[in-house]
Formats: C-alpha cells, sequence, structure tokens
C-alpha cells in the first residue's frame, strides 16, 4: 500500500494539524526569555518540537531524528506566511529558503514546508547523524542564536488526530475512527514521524517516489496495551511516497483486538508516546 494517492488528504490534514497550534500550546513553547529588545529571530532549544509529538526535542526520549519534521516556535523568524508549495519543489526537492528564511542544523539548510513570524515546519537533514548539533534561523541576512538540540538515530511517533488517537486507515483509504474503527485480522496502515534513515537511502530533502524500508526495521515493534505483537504483523515500515518526512506502518491486527487499546511503537530504546490509542471493535 505504500504510495496509495487515496491518503494524499490525509497528508495535508497531517500537516494542518502540525501547522495549526493553540494560544496555549505557542506559549508554552516560548518561553519569556525570547521577549527581547531585538528584531533578529528569537527562539530557543526549548522551542524546537517534534511534529507529530509537539513534545521538545530537549525532554528524555524526544530527542529529533534524521529525515524528522520539526517545528520551531519562536519570534521574528520571517516576515511573511506561506506554505511551501508545489511550485517551491526543484528536481521534487524541498526548498531550503521561503521568502528568504532558512534553517540550518549542523550547518546544512534544511528542507522547509511553511513559514510564518511564529512558526517554522522544517525537515531535519536526512544525512545528519550526530548525537546534538546547532540550530540556528537565518531571515534576510539576520540570523538568530544558535541553539544546540539532542539527535538520534530514531524518533518514532504516531501522528494524532481527534485528541490522541492514532492516525490510520483501513486497507480502502477510509480512517479508522469510532465510527469505523480497525477490526480484528485486518490490515491498516498508520502513519508516522521519526522513524529514521531508509535502505536504499533517501536523497536528503527530496520527495520519496517510491517505497523504502527504514533501516532499524528489524528492531521496530507495535505494542498494544504494552504488549508486542509478532514481528510478522509488520509487513511494511518505511517513507510513503511523494510525501517528505511520512512514515508508514503496514500492520496485520491479532484476530483478537481490546478494545480502544493504547499503541506505541518502538526501535530499540526509542519509544513513541504513551495515551496514542487506536479505535477499536
Amino acid at each position: 500500500m505504500p504510495g496509495s494517492p487515496q491518503i494524499r488528504w490525509l497528508w495535508i490534514a497531517c500537516l494542518l494539524a502540525v501547522l495549526v497550534v493553540s494560544c496555549a500550546e505557542l506559549q508554552a513553547a516560548t518561553p519569556e526569555d525570547l521577549t527581547v529588545p531585538s528584531t533578529a529571530p528569537s527562539y530557543t532549544a526549548a522551542s524546537v518540537v517534534q511534529a507529530a509529538t509537539q513534545q521538545a526535542a530537549t525532554q528524555t526520549g524526544a530527542a529529533l531524528a534524521p529525515n524528522t519534521i520539526a517545528t520551531i516556535y519562536g519570534k521574528n523568524l520571517a516576515y511573511s506566511t506561506r506554505t511551501a508549495t508545489a511550485a517551491d519543489l526543484v528536481g521534487a526537492q524541498l526548498p531550503t529558503s521561503l521568502d528568504g528564511v532558512t534553517v540550518f542544523v549542523y550547518g546544512i539548510p534544511c528542507g522547509l514546508f511553511y513559514i510564518s513570524p511564529g512558526q517554522i515546519n522544517f525537515l531535519v537533514p536526512y544525512q545528519v547523524t550526530v548525537a546534538s548539533a546547532t540550530l540556528q534561523v537565518l531571515r534576510q541576512g539576520v540570523v538568530g542564536p544558535p541553539v544546540t538540540i539532542p539527535l538520534a538515530l530514531t524518533s518514532p511517533a504516531f501522528f494524532e488526530w481527534n485528541g490522541n488517537q492514532a492516525i490510520a486507515v483501513h486497507a480502502d483509504g477510509t480512517l479508522i475512527s469510532a465510527a469505523a474503527p480497525a477490526r480484528g485480522g485486518e490490515v491498516i496502515v498508520l502513519f508516522a514521524a521519526g522513524l529514521g534513515r531508509t535502505s536504499p537511502d533517501l536523497v536528503p530533502d527530496k520527495v520519496p517516489a517510491a517505497a523504502a524500508t527504514i533501516l532499524y526495521a528489524s528492531q521496530l515493534q507495535i505494542l498494544l496495551n504494552g504488549g508486542a505483537l509478532t514481528s510478522g504483523s509488520v509487513q511494511y515500515a518505511g517513507v510513503t511516497p511523494g510525501f517528505a518526512g511520512l512514515y508508514q506502518i503496514n500492520l496485520k491486527l491479532p484476530d483478537v483486538l481490546p478494545a480502544n487499546p493504547q499503541i506505541q511503537v518502538t526501535i530499540g530504546a526509542q519509544s513513541s508516546p504513551l495515551a496514542v490509542v487506536l479505535p477499536t471493535q
């Protein structure tokens, strides 16, 4: 099912979920020390979050990973507000500059999805595999402060909707919800972030045209209410063709399912957050 055109609307929904945050979330992500008497871009390491979880990269277990969609919250980040469109892609690669705004991680310009004065959505460079890296925002020749963000090889997480429900679809592409729950024995597709590098390697910032399995697929497990499913349950774990930074996990559910279980994805010692549920019947 990698690359099914039926999920195009879902990716749009994911991006909207990433782009739209409440005032309370923004206030939590931008502490008072961001108020500075300057027009330079202003942010801290604590205001850099993984897009799927909205957890700060500085939190324990929330480090960013290669090819992960991330968000910077701050002030004076850009003079305009806009989303990258197909016209901004050159050779199917995300733009690394929008209206004079560039994000650097480890000195590498990042692919950009969205910019605004208070928020930037970007893609962590695929080729960065160090334990920590400096991040900086450059806005039309004016540079923001260098901040250090922790990195890991993977940082798995599910995209969520309707509070704490994992974004997943049935085999026909319809959304799994309380009104259309997953059933025992069916194959579903879960949408994730932070699953790391792939085999074969991706071209950095390029929208993938074909399926590519994650490098650490043998370590990936899916947990329902804390119990690991058999390794054969995961039929594919890799990038979603046509969508930069988006991963999918094709999962065959067990014949007998608990009601609305908590669902987690783990890769080695890295785990997605608790309290994310999968609607089931």
